[in-house]
């Protein structure tokens, strides 16, 4: 029977044994490393202690781990992430950029072998898998890993959708691929983080491409071995620099990561080789890519704790650190049935990281307002709302919002921790509302709802798919398991 342990993990006895005793020989190994090192020279014992075969463990699971050994929960929430992975990469497929990355590739582009999800055009597998993830990081609304900011769906999601129009795999399969890659760029991502992201690397890209060449790999039956290759060949194609923030240049990065993933499998599954240490070597990708490396993250509890199930999504289409403050501001304006002449002055006590990223005063393009806190709050007030459509030019430029956020005051409090916020509204009349957030929605104690999930899908859906169309995309993701061919999801989110 499953359980929650003390950490927030999913357990499960009868998965956990799968692994166990390579999980507890790496540990072991470890251990032994550790005690061998006087405190003196523990720096440099640690530099020399030769890690536990991390690569081989990683790939032994993932081919051995079945539909039939993902506990319940952690189906369920792989439902939940491709439904929502589905939902953003329909929403974004019309925007500036895959139009761009479309017309740039179809010279190029092999067999029509996949559909792009919200548009009629089809490529090969990897340059479809390339636009698809793109198209689903355009709005940054796309799943959140809180731990690592990985972003897992969009590499893992669409590689595997493109695969699974080129060699049919049924929905049960399917699902089991997109859980084992999640899983494993989680991992991975785990053992690097934080050091890894603060040096700059987009970890989403970095990470998501051992996710989609293990459940593309996965879904082609590999063997063990082959596995190994194609996590080592991934592991020679890190993409995503922090510095593409803000441009078209962020969304190229899980996409790239998707089909280099598939380039990887690929190519292992023709026994092109690579080191079989390459994740934990001297000179493998952890070490020279991170200066710090926790293999246990990796090798620790597989099949008994899930990180999958930490999964989240956002509700509002902008930077997690705003998402206390919109969701305080929707629950007063709601609560109160506020209206922007009532208000006086909204007064914000967050923590510095909110002013540190999105402290933009005056924002001018839709993008900009991503990245005000001003601007977050003045459009939850007059919309009860934050989804893309509040991060338009035209909302940004609105003289009723432009209005509002002039009246929106942001007090940095370092008391106040990253997910919290602590609200104020004083109205003209002399009331003053008080709104508390300790974790807002969307936060793994607060999830989002499988109703907020479709309303979600749907408001992003609509204008590209008729709203028949749009109920019979949701359906044949919630019942991915029952589908004969998963092929059928990248059929029905095409557009008429």
């Amino acid at each position: 029977m499953p359980f929650i342990d003390r950490r927030g993990f999913l357990m499960t006895s009868a998965a956990g044994a799968l692994a166990s005793a390579a999980g507890k020989t790496a540990l072991a190994q470890t251990a032994s490393a550790g005690k061998a090192a006087s405190p003196a020279a523990s720096s440099a014992s640690s530099a020399n202690a030769r890690p536990p075969k991390v690569t081989r463990i990683l790939a032994d699971f993932i081919v051995k781990t079945g539909y039939q050994d993902l506990p319940a929960p952690v189906r369920k929430e792989g439902v939940r992430t491709l439904l929502n992975w589905v939902g953003v990469a329909v929403g974004g497929s019309h925007d500036e950029t895959v139009s761009r990355a479309v017309a740039a590739l179809t010279p190029f582009s092999g067999p029509p072998q996949a559909n792009l999800l919200g548009r009629t055009e089809r490529f090969d597998i990897m340059n479809a898998a390339f636009i698809n993830g793109v198209s689903s990081h355009i709005f940054d609304y796309d799943d959140t890993h809180l731990k690592t900011i990985i972003h897992p769906a969009g590499p893992v999601a669409s590689a595997i959708l493109a695969y699974a129009q080129y060699r049919p795999v049924t929905g049960k399969d399917f699902l089991n691929a997109l859980v084992l890659g999640v899983e494993t760029e989680l991992r991975i991502g785990n053992a690097v983080y934080p050091n890894h992201y603060d040096v700059g690397w987009h970890i989403t890209g970095t990470c998501g491409v051992f996710g989609s060449a293990a459940a593309t790999g996965k879904l082609m039956g590999l063997t063990a071995q082959q596995m190994v290759w194609a996590l080592g060949l991934a592991a020679s194609q890190p993409v995503g620099l922090r510095e593409s923030f803000g441009s078209m240049n962020k969304s190229f990065n899980p996409g790239r990561a998707a089909a280099n993933g598939i380039f990887a499998a690929l190519l292992a599954g023709q026994n092109y080789t690579s080191s079989d240490g390459m994740i934990e070597a001297k000179r493998g990708w952890a070490n020279t890519i991170s200066t710090k490396q926790d293999y246990r993250e990796i090798t620790d509890g597989l099949g008994s704790h899930w990180e999958s199930t930490l999964n989240t999504y956002k509700p509002f289409a902008c930077g997690i650190v705003i998402h206390p403050s919109i969701d305080a501001a929707i629950q007063l304006r709601n609560q109160e049935h506020l209206s922007a002449d009532q208000i006086e002055r909204i007064d914000l006590r967050v923590h510095p990281l909110v002013l540190e990223l999105t402290g933009k005063t005056t924002p001018q393009i839709g993008l900009e307002g991503k990245f005000s806190i001003y601007h977050a709050v003045a459009i939850a007030i007059i919309d009860g709302a934050a989804g893309e459509k509040q991060f338009s030019d035209a909302k940004v430029r609105d003289p009723k919002t432009v209005e509002l956020r002039g009246k929106v005051n942001a007090i940095v409090d370092p008391s106040i921790k990253p997910e919290q916020v602590d609200m104020i509204i004083t109205l003209k009349d002399g009331r003053k509302l008080h709104k508390y957030i300790q974790h807002a929605i969307g936060s793994t104690e607060v999830p989002m709802t499988d109703a907020q999930l479709e309303t979600k899908f749907s408001d992003l859906a609509d204008g590209i798919l008729t709203q028949d169309q749009t109920r019979a995309l949701m359906d044949k993701c919630w019942h991915v398991e029952a589908l004969a061919s998963a092929s059928d999801i990248a059929t029905a989110a095409l557009p008429r």
